[in-house]
């Protein structure tokens, strides 16, 4: 399977959420990162890496004793393909019953919501 069909964990999509935010870490920096918010062993972030690794979903620079990874899945392709699926599967395909949940979940900043509405010109132009 190529890494473009891969489907991270939620337990990966930490991991992945580090490295997209630092662009590349070692296995050290992200244990310490997912530390700070909840318990998580360190032997335990290295078998997600290693295992990350052999998905092709990160990519270890071995040239230093301390392997640093980075991300090879893009962060908005991801989030595209998850939105999609939660689109579909929870919400029947209805972007508006998708918004309106987050927007009642979630309160969004007056710059999120200027993008937003910015979004909807022009997907309103676009169906013109």
């Amino acid at each position: 399977m190529s890494k473009q069909n891969q489907k991270p964990t939620e337990a990966e999509l930490e991991i992945l959420a580090v490295l997209w935010q630092r662009g590349a870490a070692t296995v050290r920096e992200v244990y310490e990162i997912l530390n700070a918010s909840k318990p998580t062993g360190y032997t335990t972030v290295l078998k997600m890496l290693q295992i990350m690794t052999d998905k092709g979903i990160v990519e270890p620079d071995k040239s230093n004793r301390a392997h640093v990874y980075r991300a090879l899945l893009e962060q908005a392709a991801t989030q595209k393909r998850f939105a999609a699926d939660l689109l579909n599967k929870l919400f029947g395909g209805s972007a508006s019953q998708l918004v309106m949940r987050v927007l009642e979940t979630e309160a969004a900043s007056n710059d999120e919501l200027a993008q937003i509405r910015q979004m909807l010109d022009e997907a309103e132009r676009k169906n013109r």
